[in-house]
């Protein structure tokens, strides 16, 4: 029911995941506030603009019969505050490099759980063709000590014991059909869901 694992996977798909881009975009913002705690050095400049028409008392600042804008700067110096800044800043900068360690981390851990998953999948692949080789073996088994019972060479126990090894060979396979399945799920989940 699941597709097979293509060959050539790109390490990419692992971008869709969500761990990976909760990193990332934690990143960003690490680095978003970096650039606000560095902005907090500069002065602060307000422009007050008003428009209107003129009045008597901008009449006799601008002349008379103009209809203009008016500006009025405001400076704001960040004089007293410099150290608080710089702790801000630094606050900022060591935010930022946890953050790039944290993104380090889930990017590690991601190709860990790919490649683990991989792997999983491999071997129970591996164990599923293994389980269907035993399965003919067992059936093979079983036919002989049926024709041999029917022949009057062994006991039905003989046939008995073909029987249940056949069984239990076909439950080892389901187990290993299942435990594929179950690995193919997780490498879906790993490439943060799937490789289409």
């Amino acid at each position: 029911m699941l597709a097979d694992i293509p060959a050539g996977l790109p390490a990419e798909l692992a971008e869709r995941r969500p761990d990976i881009l909760a990193a990332e975009h934690a990143l960003l913002a690490a680095n978003a506030n970096i650039g606000v705690a560095r902005a907090a050095f500069f002065p602060s400049i307000s422009l007050t603009g008003s428009i209107g028409r003129t009045s008597d008392a901008l009449g006799t600042l601008l002349g008379s019969g103009t209809n203009t804008w008016s500006f009025v700067p405001q400076l704001s110096l960040p004089l007293f505050n410099a150290g608080s800044n710089r702790a801000n800043l630094d606050s900022a900068r060591a935010a930022k490099e946890i953050e790039v360690a944290n993104y380090e981390q889930t990017i590690q851990t991601a190709f860990r759980e790919v490649a683990d998953a991989l792997v999983a999948a491999d071997t129970y692949a591996l164990e599923t063709d293994a389980q269907r080789a035993a399965i003919e073996a067992q059936m093979q088994r079983f036919t002989l000590a049926d024709a041999r019972y029917r022949q009057g060479e062994t006991s039905y126990l003989t046939v008995l014991q073909a029987q249940q090894d056949l069984y239990s060979a076909q439950q080892g396979r389901l187990r290993a059909e299942r435990n594929r399945a179950s690995s193919q799920i997780a490498l879906y989940s790993a490439l943060g869901g799937g490789w289409k």
